[in-house]
C-alpha cells in the first residue's frame, strides 16, 4: 500500500479561525478526517504531521518512512530554502497543496522555494486541493489506463 505524509506547516493548525474568508472554516482535524477517508477509499496509507517549526518539519521527512507527500508548507514556502534541500534529499516525490492561491496574495507570496521540484502544485482549491491531490497519487500509483 502507497504510504503518504502529509506534511502541514506553521499555523495551519489554526485552521477554521485563521482569516476563513481565505483558509475556509474547517478545522485542520476535519481537513485530515476528509483526507484519511478519501485515501482509504482510494487504497492509499495516510500519515499526518503538523508543526510551526520548520525544524521539526524537516526532522519528520528525514524519517523516511512514506512513498510520496502532500506537502502545505504555509509561510515557508517563501522561506524555506532548508525544507527544500529536505524535501530533495529524502528522495521522494511531493506534491505541493496551498489552500489559497499565494500569486494572487501579497507580492512576497510569488516566492515558491518548492513549486519547481514538486510534482505539482494545487492552489486555490481549498481542502479539495488535498483530495486532488491524493486522486494524483493514485493514478500515478496505477499507471496509465488504455
Amino acid at each position: 500500500m502507497t504510504r503518504v505524509l502529509v506534511l502541514q506547516g506553521p499555523n495551519l493548525n489554526l485552521l477554521g479561525t485563521r482569516e476563513p474568508e481565505i483558509y475556509g472554516r474547517d478545522t485542520l482535524d476535519e481537513v485530515h478526517a476528509g483526507i484519511a477517508a478519501r485515501a482509504a477509499e482510494l487504497g492509499l496509507d495516510t500519515a499526518f504531521f503538523q508543526s510551526n517549526h520548520e525544524g521539526a518539519l524537516i526532522d519528520r521527512l528525514h524519517e523516511r518512512d512514506f512513498d510520496v507527500a502532500i506537502v502545505n508548507a504555509g509561510g515557508l514556502t517563501h522561506t524555506s530554502v532548508s525544507l527544500r534541500d529536505a524535501l530533495l534529499a529524502v528522495q521522494r516525490p511531493f506534491i505541493e497543496v496551498h489552500l489559497s492561491d499565494p500569486s494572487t496574495r501579497e507580492p512576497f507570496r510569488r516566492v515558491n522555494f518548492l513549486a519547481d521540484i514538486a510534482v505539482t502544485s494545487i492552489v486555490g482549491q481549498g481542502a479539495r486541493g488535498y483530495h486532488l491531490a491524493l486522486e494524483r497519487i493514485a493514478a500515478d500509483r496505477d499507471g496509465p489506463r488504455g
